[in-house]
């Protein structure tokens, strides 16, 4: 292994909100691995997705730029990424680093040297999904193969993403009820949400009454996931790796489980779809066991590992939006942000504006969930979101409101891009249907790039 450059692991697991993790204050302990991990570098409080969903999250991540400059808003963009943009294993490529990313198939994410996919989707015949096993299957090879070199390794963990299907003995690891129970009312809203019920009814357990048992599998899910991904770190440490890593551990979005009628799915602008964890891990430049408050976004992650890995100066050639999280890790500032721009383009086309205090989102057109076209909550008395005040508040509305317009104006004359979220509509007519058919919709449209 050469000793003059360090490795690089980013492990993005989908779906994963941060406060359903034990590193950061849940009741259950559903990640006592990744917490040791945590105890071993930085873990940020205040960590946030602020492009919903999925592509634009990786697309964020990898490449230190904000939406408006990446253009990235919708889970199958309308174009190729901007060959302009340089992603991080193109640039690592370039300084001597060979790469791999488990979980894409090569078509968006550009760069990597080699890509392997894994049945995340597949429900095996003892009707469990052994998606973190498969996972390591083909992660655990390629971390071999590299070992005697610079490498940067991205594994995308699909565990918490629905369905939430975990093999025994995990299931029932944070539930001993009759999900069955009759006398349990909570799943018949879920079934009444017509635009999701089909897919629910193809993997829930038939009969199933009490939504609990469903977070619950989202919650034994992570604990299988977590005790997969501690095989990972066994085998750096076989390999006398660990030392020399930089480690990542983040997500490219959070999920609602019933909060908002956003059911079971990472849809709205709340904080569970969009408060994510970020780790790093690196003994020789991060202090241990510190947990760091202020807010951060996907943007700073490329610019900080950069930075860590010694060529700091990339993110300034590119002019990436992000900033290093380094400043706040030594205190020598508070936050990355006071304010920022949030949007989704998934079920429902919203933007966004999130403060301290109050979040704005604004409908640019209906939805299927018939929300309010505005919605305005204070963070500070509400921080579960529940009462709108955008009509008891119409002048904190109107500031927030000309605040990000002025930011999105700002930016587009900045890029000399447009914005990338008017050019979709999504329509009420929506659904998810069958497993096949949630499938297909992760997978990236070639024919609409």
């Amino acid at each position: 292994m050469s000793r003059e450059k360090i490795n690089l692991l980013i492990i993005g697991v989908d779906s994963l909100r941060a406060d359903h993790m034990s590193c950061y204050g849940y009741h259950r302990t559903t990640t006592p691995h990744i917490d040791k991990i945590a105890e071993r570098g930085v873990l940020f409080e205040d960590a946030y997705s602020p492009y919903i969903p999925t592509t634009p999250g990786y697309t964020t991540m990898l490449s230190g730029m904000d939406v408006m400059s990446h253009q990235v808003v919708s889970l199958r963009p309308k174009g190729p990424l901007d060959p302009e943009i340089r992603l991080l294993p193109e640039v690592l490529r370039e300084r001597g680093y060979v790469s791999a990313l488990v979980g894409f198939d090569g078509k968006f994410y550009r760069g990597f040297d080699r890509y392997e996919t894994y049945p995340s989707w597949s429900i095996g015949e003892d009707n469990y999904m052994h998606k973190a096993e498969a996972m390591n299957e083909k992660a655990i090879p390629l971390l071999e193969s590299m070992a005697d070199k610079p490498f940067f390794l991205f594994l995308r963990h699909m565990d918490p993403h629905s369905p939430y299907l975990p093999p025994p003995p995990f299931e029932r690891m944070f539930y001993s009820g009759d999900e069955r129970d009759t006398s349990k009312k909570s799943m018949e809203p879920v079934f009444s949400f017509k635009p999701f019920a089909e897919y629910f009814k193809s993997w829930m357990p038939e009969g199933i009454t009490d939504a609990e048992y469903i977070i619950a599998q989202y919650d034994a899910a992570l604990a299988y996931m977590d005790v997969c991904i501690q095989r990972i770190f066994t085998r750096l440490e076989e390999l006398d790796l660990m030392d020399r890593m930089l480690i990542v551990i983040t997500s490219d979005h959070g999920e609602s489980l019933l909060e908002h009628e956003c059911y079971f799915d990472h849809h709205g602008l709340y904080e569970p779809t969009i408060h994510v964890p970020l780790i790093l891990v690196y003994p020789e430049r991060l202090p241990q066991g510190k947990r760091v408050k202020g807010y951060v976004l996907q943007q700073d992650l490329a610019p900080t590992v950069l930075e860590l890995l010694g060529y700091g100066e990339v993110a300034k050639e590119f002019k990436m939006d992000g900033k290093s999280l380094l400043p706040l890790i030594n205190g020598e500032r508070p936050t990355n942000y006071t304010e920022f721009y949030l949007t989704e383009c998934t079920w429902m086309r919203k933007r966004g504006w999130r403060t301290p205090e109050w979040k704005l989102i604004c409908a640019l057109e209906p939805d299927f969930h018939n929300k309010p076209p505005i919605e305005l909550y204070n963070l500070t008395e509400d921080p579960d979101e529940n009462v709108n005040l955008a009509e008891e508040e119409p002048k904190v509305v109107e500031v927030l409101k000309e605040r990000m317009e002025r930011w999105v104006e700002k930016r587009m004359s900045e890029t000399g891009k447009p914005d990338p979220i008017l050019q979709y509509h999504l329509g009420l007519d929506l659904k998810i249907g069958s497993i096949k058919r949630a499938r297909d919709l992760q997978a990236v449209d070639e024919e609409k790039r």
